[in-house]
C-alpha cells in the first residue's frame, strides 16, 4: 500500500538560543506544537535542549523527552548530529575554522577532536535506538573539499584515496548504526566531500553499498549549484530516508553566478528563503516524493536571509501541511475492476 509522508516537522536547531521559549526543552516543544508542527529534529550537540550522553545510557530519559514531547503534541522525528559528522574528516585547511564545532580543550588538536567526534555519533547510534528512531542526519566531513575546482591540477589519485579515507572512518560508524537499526542519512551539501549525486555513489562505493548510507534530501543546495533536484529523486529515491524542506533561489547576472563573488547571504546570487519565498518548485518534489512511497518525516530547515525565524516557523506548518498528499488507497480505473474474464478479453480483441 502506498505511504504517506509525515508532518509537518521542524528542526530546532536554528531557533533554539538562551531566552524562552528557545531555551528548554519543554518550551521549545511546546511552542512547536502550539505552530501545528506534529515533529521535531533535535540537534544534538545542543544541551539547552537535549543531552546526548545521557540518552545513550538512560531509557528513563530518553522515556521523560519523549513523554513531554508527546505532551506538547510532537514527536522526535530524528537527531541530527550536523557538527559531529562534520569534524569526523577535516582537511586541515578548515581546522581552524571547524574547532568552534568542537568543546574548547580540543581546539588546536585536530586528532583528538575527531575521536571526539566518532565518540559524539557512537552515542547517538544508541540514543536513536533507546528513542526508537529509524533514521538521524548528518555531515559526512570533508577531506577534499579544497579540491573540488580542478585548478590548480588535482595530482592523480588523490581524490581516490580521500574517498578511500573518508569510508574507512564511517564504516565503524554506520556499523555501529546497523546494530541500532537506524539509518544515517547524510545531507547533501557543498562543503562536504558528499555534495551531489555522483559524489554520494562514490563514497556509497567505497563503503561497498552499505546499507545504513542514505541521504538527507534537501532541494535547498541542488538549485544553488544548479543540479536538477527533481531528477535526483528519481534516481536516489530508494536511498532517501529523510527530508529537509527548505527554499532557495538562484538569480544569477552579469556579476557574478553560482559562486556568488564572496558576497554575504543578503547580496549572492544564490540565497536560502523562507518557505514560499524561494524557486523551490515544492508541489513538483511532494508529488513524487508520494509516487515514490517516501513515508518519513518533512522536516522545515528554516535559514532565510530576509525574513524573521519566528515568521519563517509560523508559516512553515501550514506550507508543509498544505503540501502533503494522502496518497489514494485506489487506482483511478478500479472502477473498471474485477476478476480476469478471458471470455472478455479475448471477445474485445477479436480473439478465438
Amino acid at each position: 500500500m502506498p505511504s504517506n509522508i509525515k508532518g509537518p516537522a521542524i528542526f530546532l536547531a536554528q531557533f533554539a538560543n538562551d531566552a524562552a521559549p528557545f531555551n528548554s526543552w519543554p518550551a521549545i516543544t511546546r511552542w512547536a506544537g502550539a505552530l501545528g508542527y506534529k515533529g521535531v529534529q533535535v540537534p544534538s550537540w545542543d544541551r539547552r535542549l537535549f543531552d546526548l550522553a545521557l540518552a545513550a545510557q538512560s531509557q528513563a530519559y530518553c522515556d521523560e523527552i519523549k513523554g513531554i514531547a508527546a505532551e506538547n503534541g510532537v514527536a522526535i522525528t530524528e537527531l541530527s548530529s550536523h557538527l559531529q559528522g562534520q569534524l569526523v574528516a577535516v582537511n586541515p585547511a578548515y581546522d581552524a575554522a571547524f574547532d568552534a564545532f568542537a568543546p574548547p580543550q580540543l581546539h588546536g588538536k585536530p586528532k583528538e577532536r575527531q575521536a571526539w567526534a566518532v565518540e559524539q555519533l557512537l552515542l547517538a547510534a544508541k540514543a536513536s535506538r533507546n528513542l526508537g528512531l529509524d533514521a538521524t542526519v548528518s555531515f559526512t566531513g570533508a577531506l577534499a573539499w579544497p579540491f573540488v575546482y580542478p585548478w590548480p591540477q588535482r595530482p592523480q589519485g588523490l581524490i581516490e584515496t580521500a574517498f578511500t579515507e573518508l569510508a574507512r572512518r564511517w564504516r565503524p560508524i554506520l556499523d555501529a548504526y546497523d546494530e541500532a537499526g537506524c539509518d544515517v542519512c547524510f545531507e547533501i551539501h557543498p562543503g562536504e566531500d558528499v555534495f551531489d549525486g555522483v559524489t554520494f555513489e562514490m563514497f556509497l562505493g567505497a563503503l561497498k553499498g552499505h546499507r545504513r548510507c542514505n541521504i538527507n534530501y534537501d532541494p535547498s543546495h541542488f538549485l544553488l549549484m544548479q543540479l536538477d533536484y527533481l531528477a535526483f529523486l528519481d534516481i536516489y529515491h530508494e536511498r532517501i530516508k529523510a527530508f529537509h524542506v527548505k527554499d532557495a533561489e538562484f538569480n544569477p547576472s552579469g556579476r557574478q553566478g553560482v559562486y556568488s563573488g564572496y558576497q554575504p547571504w543578503i547580496s549572492r546570487a544564490g540565497r536560502f528563503r523562507s518557505l514560499g519565498d524561494g524557486q523551490v518548485d515544492f508541489g513538483a518534489i511532494f508529488s513524487k516524493m508520494a509516487a515514490n512511497d517516501y513515508a518519513s518525516w518533512a522536516v522545515l530547515e528554516w535559514e532565510c536571509c530576509l525574513k524573521h525565524p519566528e515568521d519563517g516557523a509560523a508559516e512553515g506548518a501550514p506550507f508543509i501541511a498544505g503540501h502533503i498528499i494522502r496518497v489514494t488507497e485506489k487506482a483511478f480505473d478500479d472502477f473498471a475492476g474485477g476478476a480476469v474474464d478471458k471470455v472478455q478479453i479475448d471477445r474485445l480483441l477479436g480473439l478465438g
